[in-house]
């Protein structure tokens, strides 16, 4: 066996290494996992946006004409669009986590496949907000 050289940066040379992202695949539950939490966090910096549309509200007509001015943009529809999304997908999510607790789910094809539809299902969730909100028959525009 051959001699490998010690350096600071690779003191075990000609050891296999773990697996590296770059070669390791992500299962469909752990980025549900992941997405999961990062909702919730999302969710709770939607509120302060939810706090400034009911307080922009109170303030009459010009509060009102300022949160429009600014969530009307492309980048203001897509922070609401994030919001519509994240709430949709953390219900979904949540209710798998619920099943989950009730004992059900838990077989790895079918976790693998609940995950992948909650992603999909979370998106539709969204533009079915978005449509019954821009087409007003959510009672937004009346």
């Amino acid at each position: 066996m051959a001699d490998t050289p010690q350096t600071p940066g690779n003191p075990a040379a000609g050891r296999p290494l773990s697996p590296h992202m770059t070669i390791y695949r992500w299962p469909a539950t752990m980025m549900t996992s992941i997405t999961h939490r990062i909702t919730g966090v999302g969710l709770s910096l939607g509120i302060l946006i939810l706090a400034w549309w009911l307080i922009a509200i109170s303030n009459g007509p010009d509060g009102w004409n300022a949160f429009h001015a600014v969530m009307n943009t492309p980048p203001g529809l897509l922070v609401l669009f994030g919001i519509a999304w994240a709430l949709g997908y953390h219900l979904l999510s949540g209710l798998r986590h619920l099943a989950w607790d009730l004992g059900y789910g838990f077989d790895k094809k079918l976790s693998e496949r609940n995950s992948v539809l909650i992603f999909g299902l979370s998106f539709l969730v969204a533009a079915g907000i978005f449509v019954l909100v821009w087409t007003g028959h959510a009672g937004y525009l009346q």
